[in-house]
């Protein structure tokens, strides 16, 4: 196991597999040189059964940490080989549980001794600290889903690997394909939107506009527009964001970029148009500092939309330059 060894904590489950098979392996051995047809896969099970009695397979399932299905598929070869049988618990006759047989019953007391020699033998070679650091680690994973935990740490790895780039004719094809899909999954494409996704050097760049990328490891993963519509005059527009990426803050990242682009800019109004269906893109924007117009813009390009917004400096920033000034 010197392959997997020097993969440390990223092999774990490999090594307790191949750890595992090892024990039973040796336990099938002893077993069979002990002249019993034991197996060491059954133990679990056998020895339950042996300690509490009659017991459901759902029980047997949760006291040794296996399926239901891995349970009842090992009770039916037990049953077919003599070692279990089904019976009727004696508290409610209608309910099923599993007891060993006369046979098992022989078999396990013969075998006690051996158990004890198996025991003796893996506490030599076992360092001591490694039960209990097994035991908090089980119990760890009993309380905590360790899934979610993983996946958090890879989102904040993914956080720290994002980058706002502006547009790069290698990264023109982008543009499209990320809006597309965007406008496909909630909306469609209108005219405008074919004509601006499909030629935004022409529509938006020429014009005086800009586009920027959001990258995660390299991989384009979202996009929006700053479209000059008039002198000084910005429209926020074509944002779009991988729905597999959601959750990383790429929105706001791009959101960031427009504005200080705009602000760069010395513009005069920044503004977008939206949909109500859209809620959360909605409160991302107003925490960005865009406020509801009373109504809609009058001269709006789409059919989809019925939210107008513009933003305002935040207070704070409006304060400091006066200082300033």
């Amino acid at each position: 196991m010197t392959y997997l060894a020097s993969w440390g904590e990223l092999a774990l489950g490999s090594r307790f597999k191949a750890l595992s098979d090892a024990l039973y392996d040796a336990a099938d051995a002893v077993y069979r040189a002990r002249g019993s047809k034991m197996q060491g896969r059954w133990f679990p099970v056998l020895r339950l059964l042996h300690d509490r009695g009659p017991l459901a397979v759902t029980e047997v399932a949760v006291a040794i940490g296996q399926t239901h299905s891995a349970v009842s598929q090992l009770a039916s070869r037990l049953v077919r080989d003599g070692w279990i049988r089904i019976a009727s618990d004696r508290a409610d006759r209608r309910r099923r549980v599993l007891a060993l047989t006369p046979k098992a019953e022989a078999e396990l007391r013969e075998l006690k001794p051996v158990w004890h020699e198996i025991r003796a033998t893996v506490a030599d070679w076992l360092d001591a600290d490694l039960l209990a650091a097994l035991a908090r680690f089980e119990a760890k994973l009993e309380s905590t889903p360790i899934a979610p935990a993983i996946l958090a740490r890879c989102a904040e790895r993914d956080r720290a690997t994002i980058r706002v780039v502006p547009f790069a004719p290698e990264l023109r094809e982008h543009f499209y394909r990320l809006n597309a899909a965007w406008l496909r999954k909630y909306f469609y494409l209108e005219e405008i939107d074919h004509r601006v996704l499909s030629e935004p050097e022409r529509e938006i760049l020429e014009p005086g506009g800009a586009i920027f990328y959001a990258l995660v490891h390299d991989e384009v993963v979202g996009t929006c527009a700053l479209k000059c519509e008039s002198d000084g005059v910005y429209e926020l527009t074509k944002m779009a964001v991988d729905e597999r990426y959601q959750g990383l803050g790429l929105g706001r990242r791009l959101l960031a970029a427009a504005i200080d682009e705009y602000r760069q800019r010395r513009g005069s109004t920044l503004f977008l148009e939206s949909s109500s269906k859209l809620t959360p893109a909605l409160k991302l924007y107003e925490s960005m500092g865009f406020e509801h117009q009373p109504t809609l813009k009058p001269d709006s390009h789409y059919q989809r939309s019925d939210v107008y917004m513009i933003w305002r400096e935040p207070k704070p920033a409006r304060a400091r330059r006066k200082v300033a000034a």
